[in-house]
């Protein structure tokens, strides 16, 4: 891989209980790129994704992701994988039990932080990174929709990952909302951080322009940014 390519796949194929959902996929993506993946429900955008952090694997090809060749990816290496990731989810995933601090310090506990100061500090730090800096003690219920995906943006941001991939980070907003959330993603890349985001909201697309790749007929194909049919 070269120096700045973050994700790169070579001639891959993609399955879904033994159905081919994607094949001969070739692409490669570079640190602090924005990148969305569009297609129609079905054509294979969160298989995409999921291919990415482990959770789907390349049955064919090469895959590379943040210094892994997930290719041959043992079941133990993929926590050390995930580390290096952030996902965000349409339905937000949170714990709806326990507070928004909690939320981040369940993951935070789950991969290895022990030093409680180091903890407190990096929470902090990303809640205000998200708009979040003074609703800490709350749960998840009293939160708007808006702010349950900034706190699941939060959570995906929490290990400083290398990779954020989000699939329809805005499917349950509204559109004032939606443009808030797109933003804050817009603004987490220009930190060198590649996002990913899988949508099919063609307003946002337009508002806010950026490389294109297109899930269809069992392909992904590169669209200029400036071209939405």
């Amino acid at each position: 891989m070269a120096l700045d390519t973050i994700i790169e796949l070579n001639n891959v194929s993609i399955f879904q209980k033994n159905i081919l959902v994607l094949s001969q996929v070739s692409l490669t993506i570079n640190k602090g790129e924005f990148v969305y993946i569009i297609g129609k429900t079905g054509t294979g955008k969160s298989s995409l994704l999921k291919v990415l952090y482990a959770d789907l694997p390349a049955a064919e090809g090469y895959v590379n992701v943040a210094g892994f060749d997930l290719t041959g990816l043992k079941r133990k290496s993929i926590p050390q994988l995930r580390r290096k990731l952030g996902v965000v989810f349409q339905d937000f995933q949170l714990l709806t039990d326990r507070s928004v601090n909690d939320n981040l310090l369940f993951v935070m506990k789950a991969t290895g932080w022990k030093n409680k100061t180091e903890m407190e500090q990096r929470i902090n730090d990303v809640l205000a990174k998200v708009g979040l800096g003074t609703k800490g003690f709350k749960m998840p219920h009293q939160l708007s929709g808006g702010e349950q995906q900034r706190l699941a943006i939060a959570r995906a941001l929490i290990n400083d990952p290398e990779i954020l991939l989000a699939d329809e980070p805005t499917g349950n907003l509204d559109p004032e909302t939606s443009e808030g959330i797109m933003e804050l993603l817009f603004d987490i890349s220009s930190t060198g951080r590649a996002v990913l985001m899988a949508t099919h909201n063609y307003v946002l697309i337009r508002k806010y322009p950026s490389r294109m790749l297109k899930c269809e007929n069992g392909r992904v194909h590169l669209i200029p940014k400036n071209i939405i049919d």
